[in-house]
């Protein structure tokens, strides 16, 4: 039985979830910005009035100002884009328990047991669009096709509120000639080597010698290979499945250049600290830690730990984050950190143990875990440490901003 996978990509999620909420902004260009006092001026997300001037994620809000003059700013909601994204995968679970998230807008979907209950792919996925549009008053661009890999690149196809269907048997003629660039996982700088070998389009990266790739780009130059030739077996993963997490980080650009080592011991607290608690909220403990540099000429650099013990206090996480930025100095001041936890494992998987520094781990976990609960209940900043005192501006970072989850089989993005 051929398989029959689904992606479902909510068009301008951000964009669309605050116009949603306040009408004055539809037909007019709008951005999804970061603060410029805290020196987070950037495009986070835009509709498609703002795309049409030239706005680009990423790009540094003066910039977003000059192509588009008339553009209208708002501040991120997380809470609400949490909120929409649970209810679109409620959607989605009562078409099949195999849905796997690939961030907070995108999910792919198995449909292939469910067809003879809910139609083919095409219908399924235009009854989904349907929902998203009556039921979240926003819209969705779903991609149908016998592998993850196509049904990804087929709802990028068509935008907005379209079903793309890349079917096995003509996929060659669909897909082959799109730029490279467009096939998941060949970003910017692979796309640009690619070129330099005169590999333009996915039909050119299908036809070149297996082998010359490997040489060339190692193991991604054979997965890159066999997903433009339409091998892609990879699974879509269960609902709830654990093992859909490979890493939690939270990363900042901080108000100010960090010139000293408790500012930087401030920011990385605050940083473990959202690390951590959303670990305990899934039980999850971390073998790894990961920190992220970048100082204040654009330079970064990434080194992580492994610790002796799996944990999910930020108190470890903290120091080990700490420890790896003194033996890793700067040259210049930090502008922006990151932390990130590692290699995950549930909870259950680890044995316990008698000895005492167990016993004292076990401790600070009960303690942690009781703050979040004051936290949960009075407010984040209701309850801090004694160092966090002594800068309140770095202190008051928001603990949700730039989170990131990581899913197994994807390859890290930058930041």
């Amino acid at each position: 039985m051929h398989r029959v996978v689904l992606h479902c990509d909510m068009n301008n999620f951000y964009a669309s979830v605050e116009c949603l909420h306040n009408p004055s902004l539809r037909g007019k260009p709008i951005a999804v910005a970061g603060d410029v006092l805290a020196r987070h001026g950037i495009v986070l997300a835009k509709n498609d009035l703002a795309k049409g001037f030239g706005v680009q994620t990423g790009n540094p809000l003066w910039l977003a100002r000059q192509l588009c003059p008339q553009i209208v700013f708002v501040p991120p909601s997380y809470d609400q884009y949490l909120k929409f994204s649970a209810l679109a995968r409620e959607i989605y679970s009562s078409y099949t328990d195999q849905v796997e998230p690939f961030g907070l807008d995108e999910c792919w979907l198995d449909v292939t047991g469910s067809r003879h209950l809910f139609g083919n792919g095409r219908q399924i996925a235009d009854e989904l669009r349907r929902r998203i549009r009556f039921e979240l008053g926003i819209t969705a661009s779903v991609g149908v096709s016998f592998n993850k890999v196509f049904a990804k690149l087929g709802s990028d196809m068509k935008k907005p509120d379209a079903t793309t269907v890349i079917s096995r048997e003509e996929f060659q003629s669909q897909v082959w000639g799109l730029p490279a660039e467009d096939l998941l996982y060949v970003g910017r700088a692979t796309a640009q080597k690619l070129a330099g070998y005169g590999i333009g389009t996915i039909g050119q990266l299908a036809q070149t010698d297996c082998k010359f790739l490997q040489q060339r780009f190692g193991k991604i130059g054979l997965m890159l290979w066999r997903f433009a030739n339409g091998m892609d077996d990879s699974p879509v993963s269960q609902n709830g499945s654990s093992l859909s997490i490979k890493s939690i980080g939270n990363s900042t650009t901080t108000p100010r250049d960090l010139t000293t080592d408790q500012e930087v011991q401030i920011t990385l607290t605050v940083l473990a600290e959202s690390v951590a608690q959303r670990m305990r909220a899934c039980d999850f403990l971390c073998r790894t830690v990961q920190l992220t540099v970048r100082d204040s000429r654009l330079q970064s650099y990434v080194r992580q730990l492994r610790l002796p013990q799996p944990t999910c206090t930020a108190g470890e996480i903290g120091a080990a984050a700490m420890r790896l930025y003194r033996e890793n100095p700067p040259e210049y001041p930090p502008r922006s950190l990151g932390v990130r936890a590692c290699n995950l494992l549930t909870a259950d998987a680890v044995q316990l143990s008698l000895f005492a520094q167990a016993r004292k781990r076990i401790r600070d976990e009960q303690l942690e875990r009781t703050v979040d609960a004051i936290r949960s209940r009075f407010g984040h900043f209701s309850l801090q440490r004694a160092v966090m005192l002594t800068d309140p501006q770095l202190s008051r970072l928001d603990p949700a901003a730039e989170h990131i989850i990581h899913p197994v089989g994807f390859l890290q993005g930058a930041g």
